[in-house]
């Protein structure tokens, strides 16, 4: 499903909201909210909106438990990091406990086997099904996702649910959730927006299937929810 905004100002209430409508039944009915948060500028305003008071007090923050879909393999305090950037706008701000926080990075772990501990802790909450709530996507210009950039081995792991690998075009490690794995959620919401993201957008959403050139096509949940938010700059149909 996809749902378009006159400007994307007007996605972030409309995320917003079903942020907080997926942690309510969530909690409601497992006792538990099971979330992965993306990073990139796409979310930002969405992690500045949850953390204001008309929102952030419509969440038990006690029985939220923060994952992350993708990280750059660097320190948590460095400028790059998602779960930096996430703390930063949002959950420093709504009084979640520290131990309900899981970033993708471990000082003292190589890449590939904190992917290994990683999975392992994403299956002492959910066991071997391995479903999560929400999970939180953007998209790149050229069509990635999370870490799953086009022409990479990533796009065809079919077993590991978190993959690390070195990622030549940036000269850095990177981890993720694989598509397997996000494909388990019950919903899956991808925020992206802007003229920069239309020819990837509209190649994943109405193009021919080559997940290998565009790798969000992957993302096709086995039975939970799909939606795209995105705004009229980048539908060009």
């Amino acid at each position: 499903m996809v749902s378009i905004f006159n400007n994307k100002e007007k996605i972030t209430p409309h995320a917003a909201n079903i942020f907080v409508a997926a942690a309510q039944n969530a909690i409601q009915k497992r006792g538990r909210f099971l979330v992965a948060l993306t990073g990139g500028s796409s979310p930002v305003s969405l992690y500045k909106l949850l953390a204001t008071s008309q929102y952030k007090s419509k969440i038990d923050w006690e029985n939220v438990f923060i994952f992350w879909g993708d990280e750059r393999w660097v320190a948590l305090d460095d400028e790059r990091s998602n779960a930096k950037m996430s703390s930063d706008y949002l959950l420093n701000h709504v009084g979640i406990p520290k131990s309900n926080l899981f970033p993708m990075y471990k000082e003292g772990f190589a890449p590939e086997e904190y992917a290994l501990e990683y999975e392992k802790l994403i299956k002492s909450f959910t066991g071997d099904h391995g479903q999560f709530d929400l999970i939180l996507l953007g998209m790149g210009d050229d069509g990635h996702t999370a870490s799953l950039f086009p022409g990479e081995a990533v796009l065809h792991e079919n077993n590991k649910w978190v993959s690390a690998y070195y990622l030549e075009s940036q000269n850095m490690y990177r981890i993720t959730l694989t598509a397997p794995f996000i494909n388990k959620a019950k919903e899956i919401v991808v925020i992206t927006f802007g003229e920069s993201k239309a020819h990837a957008l509209n190649e994943v959403l109405y193009g021919d299937y080559n997940p290998e050139k565009y790798p969000t096509q992957l993302i096709k949940p086995l039975d939970g929810k799909l939606l795209f938010l995105t705004d009229q700059a980048a539908i060009n149909r």
